[in-house]
């Protein structure tokens, strides 16, 4: 009988290795818009997407897609349809998801496969209130309708307890931002549950969460980030990294993700 030659295992080992690694990639799409009319460092929301991705451009299992989601954006259905999971850091986000029916279907599907969804700052929002209700049956929270509440304060921000694996390696810190409170919040068995609280007029408001959705998929949101200075903070950024990685169910280090980047991966790239 003819035995195998032993480069030849080694190498059929290799490759089933590689095949498996493979198929065990996460695909992230991370989604940005050019200036809304803000100013210029706030809602700064392409730069924000290129700073998430330049701390998980080394992470084996994530494959990154960064993509500008402005005008009528036809491709983007099929760019979603390819996604483990979506992050939208863009404007009137609530309203935006739901402006084109084939748009929001894609989004639907996805978290009926157990997708990601990550939401931060203007993406959670929308100024009409009839866009509320099903942007909350796939993120967990919405900043929306003529009573959203909205400051600017200089707060502590406490992580919640108890302890959850988003918030790994991060502490208390103080940190001026615009923050959005007292939001809109699904009516589910399993609610979203509080990650980052501020204190704002006397009460704390909840201004992170993770929410383990009924589908089975999971969702996390994080309503700061006005300003694109607090991307320098690294308990921004581990918070944010580390809410990505949750929804695409991979494993978050104990004592938190490195998240390290450089001044040059915090310059605008516009003028």
């Amino acid at each position: 009988m003819q035995r195998t030659p032993f480069w030849m295992l080694l190498l059929v080992i290799s490759w089933s290795m590689a095949v498996a690694s493979h198929a065990a990639e996460k695909r992230l799409l991370l989604l940005g818009q050019g200036p809304d009319g803000h100013p210029r460092l706030t809602h700064e929301y392409r730069a924000g997407v290129r700073v998430v991705a330049r701390c998980l451009q080394s992470h084996p299992d994530v494959k990154l897609r960064v993509v500008s989601a402005d005008g009528s954006w036809p491709e983007g259905p099929d760019l979603i349809r390819q996604a483990d999971a979506v992050v939208l850091f863009l404007s009137e986000g609530a309203k935006w998801l739901q402006q084109d029916a084939r748009r929001f279907q894609a989004f639907a599907q996805l978290a009926q496969r157990r997708g990601g969804l990550v939401v931060l700052h203007w993406g959670m929002g929308t100024r009409p209130a009839n866009y509320i209700d099903r942007f909350l049956q796939l993120f967990g929270a919405c900043h929306g309708g003529q009573d959203r509440k909205y400051q600017v304060v200089q707060r502590v921000a406490r992580i919640a307890p108890p302890a959850h694996p988003v918030t790994s390696g991060i502490k208390d810190f103080d940190i001026r931002d615009e923050f959005y409170y007292r939001l809109k919040r699904v009516r589910s068995a399993s609610p979203p549950t509080p990650l980052l609280t501020v204190p704002i007029d006397g009460r704390r408001e909840m201004v992170a969460w993770a929410w383990q959705r009924p589908d089975g998929g999971r969702s996390f949101g994080f309503s700061g980030l006005h300003f694109h200075e607090n991307w320098a903070r690294v308990e921004y950024r581990r918070l944010v990294v580390q809410g990505v990685l949750w929804t695409l169910q991979l494993p978050i280090p104990a004592d938190g993700l490195a998240v390290g980047i450089t001044p040059e991966d915090l310059r605008l790239k516009r003028p």
